[in-house]
């Protein structure tokens, strides 16, 4: 494992607990971090919105982001348990669950995927979301791995309570709710982006992110006035 790499990850979580973040960039981080630090194929992230229904708010790649769509709307997998449980729910062999998510497991082949852990973002009693690490080849998880995971978890579950108050339920849920409405601005942006220069949608994203960076701007900010065209952004297809 990149120590260096692991140092530098925590310092960037942990610089959300003062800073104003842009929620959607913060979570695409931790599943990019998680792909490049623990081995995993890819990363996903399930959070609770206002009504306690999960959405998928961040995904290192649009593969495992349509198998995070597909545990929603058939409502079963092992990020769904481990949200309900609070537990982490750890699959080595994704072959020996056909019975348990019949569906889940023939679309997690079908996307390349043969062994997950989802892993509880919590504080205390409280679940918030999910972090779900997939791997294409079967086999047992490392320990010390999936302790890291679970603790880079922790650093976010961490950020995205640190505004709670005494109405600190309504606090996480204007976030939530203010990060999913970013998240329908991205996708409407990388499709349009996607059309307009011909290409998939996960390089559709990197270009987006990538200017929102170098321009240092909020990316759903970016998005909005790019579906709007209220300004041209060159370089990027306008």
């Amino acid at each position: 494992m990149n120590q260096q790499l692991l140092a530098k990850t925590f310092v960037e979580l942990a610089d959300n607990l003062v800073a104003d973040f842009d929620l959607i960039d913060f979570l695409r981080l931790l599943t990019d971090r998680c792909v490049g630090l623990l081995g995993a194929s890819a990363a996903g992230v399930l959070l609770a919105d206002r009504d306690g229904a999960l959405r998928v708010m961040a995904a290192s790649d649009e593969q495992v982001r349509l198998l995070e769509l597909f545990q929603l709307q058939n409502d079963q997998g092992p990020c769904l348990e481990c949200f309900r449980t609070g537990a982490p729910v750890i699959v080595p062999d994704l072959t020996r669950e056909v019975e348990r998510w019949p569906r889940f497991v023939t679309a997690a082949h079908r996307g390349g995927f043969g062994a997950v852990q989802a892993l509880p973002m919590r504080l205390r009693d409280e679940v918030v979301g999910a972090l779900n690490l997939f791997r294409a080849a079967p086999g047992p998880f490392d320990p010390a791995g999936t302790l890291v995971a679970q603790a880079l978890a922790d650093v976010a579950t961490i950020s995205l309570l640190q505004q709670r108050t005494a109405q600190r339920s309504n606090v996480l849920n204007e976030q939530l709710q203010t990060a999913l409405n970013s998240r329908v601005l991205i996708e409407q942006a990388k499709g349009k982006l996607a059309e307009r220069q011909g290409i998939d949608m996960e390089r559709a994203f990197t270009a987006l992110r990538g200017y929102a960076r170098a321009h240092n701007r909020r990316l759903s900010d970016l998005a909005r006035a790019f579906i709007d065209d209220s300004e041209p952004f060159p370089g990027l297809g306008s």
